[in-house]
């Protein structure tokens, strides 16, 4: 009897359905869904397809609104737990509470009296996670699930900047590893142990929605275009997009595979969309012989009834915590702006560059908080802008101001419960920290956002300059040995160029009292000058108890009013400019970062320039609202003549605003000014040549630098620039009679201004 002929394993339909950036968005709330829609969702999606995994990319957890953040994100957990979560990488704000955090309470098991607000139910995966002391992974690198005869792998990885977007101090313990060589080797173990079908999921995303640039260059397209072939889709996170690509592998090509393009996908933010992922395998090869993807909006979907009642539970605890009034504001204190719209929100684009009355506000808050002696005697605080989740307008909405704050309100704004540490920090430091805000990694690599504008505390104020300057990355961030053989980049660098504190000048050598969130204390957001911070204390004050302090003592004077004064301002002399001046010189510079971004904000049309008592000029400022994510926003040119006779020595100008109260000094160094002579002397003219003015400065026997203004009625002013203290200029057609030419020297630093007359008499 012959054998019966070996049975062919059948095609296998595996379905992915992916999210990522949920933040525990649970309400439903149009395009955001709510987590019992994205429940429904995948409800409905696994009755037509049984071979579903639920995965995601990070994030799901953190910078969460108050309904999830009143309750440790709990019922986020139990949401997503609800609707069959079975894997997800791990994101930055899984470990904003740090990994012990993350390991003993989000993924230890729910126990009512241990651990009432854990218990997640799906694997954390990373492969770039490891145990700093002994290499071992930190979370698992990778999971499978198996369809019959096809197995299912899936390998995770979580960005390459975590140590700069968490608390240093909370992963303290946990290495990260670079993106693709870890995915690379995880992938080929994966491969190597039968699986059929790899999914990378990662915390890092595409700049842009782009399908067609998104490969070109930048960290992104080295992700893409170096993970090994072993990996056939790549579900990514972090930035927010949503996008849904397909970029080819040459290798694919090559073998004569199937399918060539490797999907590489996001689903945006806070569960208004999934990505789906379909792939046809045969059962027998395990090869891929067909692919499909797709975004779905979630919110048509039916709610998923469990889901729904786990929101409702969680709302009405958080209407019952977060209804409580704390005080009273008197106007919106709201985060910086960009001109762009969010897409989803169809509001301003938030823009962490920019300096804002909350991020103010909320440094005002923690140095006041810790400016006892017990708690340090802060003096400074600064606050990072990614801390700030939620502009804080009062309620109830559409009422004029004043207008009651309440504790979900300001707990919307700080939802990391951060606690606040006191350190102590030389001028010099300060000044370090400051201009750190020109974001530069470890590496010495421009950061993702390029410029982060600190929130500061009332009375301290600063000027800068910034440049475009052309740097190498580092080849070792211990060493700071710069690698030529890097592709070298230009971008703008900040320069302190003033500090004062209640109006006295910062000492470089002095030490100050500061105070910062922990995350920032720590080093975070790449303000690294923090970790070299002397006297570190935890005052084990949390940032949200500070506020609500603040808005209580408040309360007995009333609501809390905005400040729109600016706390960093751009001063910029013009290149060659001059570092000492004599009286009668002309002082020239141009203003940038005066005024806020919002249409809530105040501004000033005009700046006034004063020394001492004297108004030596008013300049407009134009704002004008843009796509910069530098604090660029409120120009003005300053031009000012000193005056005469103005003694040797230092000097100030004072530049205010009468409408937003900003106050600004720019010291001078004043010397003994040099007496300049100016003499004209006029050529040709006869017979209807053209006549030239000739020119010379003269200084103490020195030729004078700069430029001569040559004014004749009735035509535009000439500007003539000296060359060794001469100019020469052809002028235009004189009319008949006589005409007074004046040639005027503005002066340069400590020349003294000066003109001349010349006289032209045309027959």
């Amino acid at each position: 009897m012959l054998a019966a002929p070996p049975a062919y394993a059948a095609d296998t339909e595996i379905q992915i359905v992916a999210t990522n950036d949920f933040h525990g968005r649970i309400l439903d709330e149009g395009a955001q869904a709510g987590a019992a829609k994205l429940a429904g969702a995948l409800d409905a999606l696994r009755a037509a397809n049984p071979n579903t995994v639920f995965a995601a990319a990070g994030d799901l957890i953190g910078a969460s609104t108050f309904e999830s953040f009143i309750q440790n994100d709990k019922p986020t957990i139990d949401s997503l737990n609800a609707a069959g979560l079975e894997v997800s990488a791990v994101g930055n704000h899984e470990l904003d509470q740090g990994y012990d955090d993350l390991v003993n309470r989000v993924l230890a098991p729910y126990d009512p009296e241990t651990n009432p607000y854990g218990g997640a139910e799906w694997e954390y995966i990373a492969a770039n996670l490891k145990m700093r002391a002994t290499g071992e992974p930190a979370v698992p690198a990778t999971w499978i699930k198996e369809f019959g005869d096809v197995e299912v792998g899936f390998v995770g990885a979580v960005t390459e900047d975590l140590p700069t977007l968490v608390s240093p101090d909370g992963i303290a313990d946990i290495q990260v590893d670079g993106i693709v060589e870890s995915v690379n080797t995880e992938a080929a173990a994966l491969v190597a142990e039968g699986a059929d079908l790899v999914v990378m999921l990662v915390h890092e995303g595409a700049p842009s929605t782009s399908c067609e640039t998104m490969d070109d260059s930048g960290r992104w397209a080295d992700i893409i275009n170096t993970v090994s072939p072993d990996v056939d889709a790549i579900v990514s996170g972090h930035t927010h997009l949503a996008y849904n690509c397909a970029f080819p592998v040459a290798q694919w090509a090559t073998e004569g595979r199937a399918v060539t393009e490797r999907p590489v996908v996001s689903a945006g933010q806070y569960g208004t969309s999934l990505n789906r992922l379909i792939f046809t395998v045969d059962g027998a090869t395990g090869e891929v012989k067909a692919k499909a993807h797709d975004i779905l909006a979630v919110a048509g979907y039916p709610a998923d009834s469990e889901v729904a009642a786990l929101v409702a539970d969680a709302e009405a605890v958080a209407e019952d915590l977060g209804s409580v009034p704390i005080g009273e504001i008197a106007g919106a204190f709201n985060r910086a702006q960009l001109s762009t719209i969010n897409p989803t929100t169809g509001l301003p684009n938030e823009n962490r560059g920019g300096e804002s009355t909350l991020g103010n506000l909320v440094a005002e808050v923690q140095q006041t908080a810790t400016e006892s002696a017990e708690s340090g005697a802060a003096q400074i605080a600064f606050m990072n802008p990614g801390g700030l989740r939620a502009d804080m307008v009062g309620t109830p909405a559409g009422d004029p101001y004043p207008r009651e704050l309440t504790y979900r309100e300001a707990a919307e704004v700080q939802p990391f419960a951060n606690t606040l540490v006191n350190m102590s920090l030389t001028g010099a430091q300060i000044e370090t920290l400051l201009e750190q805000q020109w974001q530069r990694d470890s590496l010495n690599r421009v950061g993702t956002r390029p410029f982060l504008r600190l929130g500061v505390s009332e009375g301290f104020e600063y000027t800068y300059t910034q440049r475009m300057v052309t740097e190498y990355p580092l080849d070792n961030p211990a060493t700071a040995d710069v690698d030529e053989s890097l592709t070298p980049y230009t971008a703008p660098r900040g320069f302190i160029t003033g500090m004062w504190l209640n109006g006295q000048p910062i000492d470089p050598a002095a030490t100050y009292s500061v105070t910062a969130n922990a995350f920032l204390a720590a080093g975070g957001d790449n303000f690294r000058e923090f970790g070299n911070a002397t006297g570190k204390r935890d005052t084990g004050k949390i940032d949200l108890a500070g506020m609500v302090d603040y808005m209580e003592d408040a309360a007995a004077t009333g609501a809390v009013p905005v400040d729109y004064s600016q706390r960093a301002v751009e001063v910029t002399f013009g290149e060659g400019a001059a570092t000492e001046y004599a009286g009668g010189s002309t002082v020239a510079f141009d203003v940038k970062s005066w005024s806020m971004s919002t249409a809530a904000d105040l501004t000033d049309s005009e700046i006034v320039v004063t020394l001492g008592d004297q108004t030596l000029g008013t300049f407009p400022v134009a704002t004008v609202l843009g796509t910069d994510p530098y604090d660029n926003l409120g120009t003005a040119r300053v031009s000012v003549q000193l005056p005469a006779g103005l003694p040797a020595g230092q000097a100030t100008l004072v530049l205010s605003g009468a409408t937003t109260g900003t106050e600004v000094l720019v010291p001078l160094t004043v010397v003994e000014g040099v007496k300049t002579t100016v003499s004209g002397k006029l050529t040709g003219g006869k017979k209807g040549e053209p006549y030239v003015l000739d020119v010379t400065v003269k200084a103490r026997g020195m030729f004078a630098p700069g430029s001569v203004t040559i004014t004749v009625p009735g035509l535009d002013p000439i500007v003539a620039p000296l060359t060794d203290g001469t100019a020469s200029v052809e002028l235009p057609a004189l009319p008949a009679g006589k005409t007074e030419i004046t040639v005027s020297y503005p002066g340069n630093g400590v020349f003294i201004a000066a003109e001349t007359t010349v006289k032209a008499n045309v027959k």
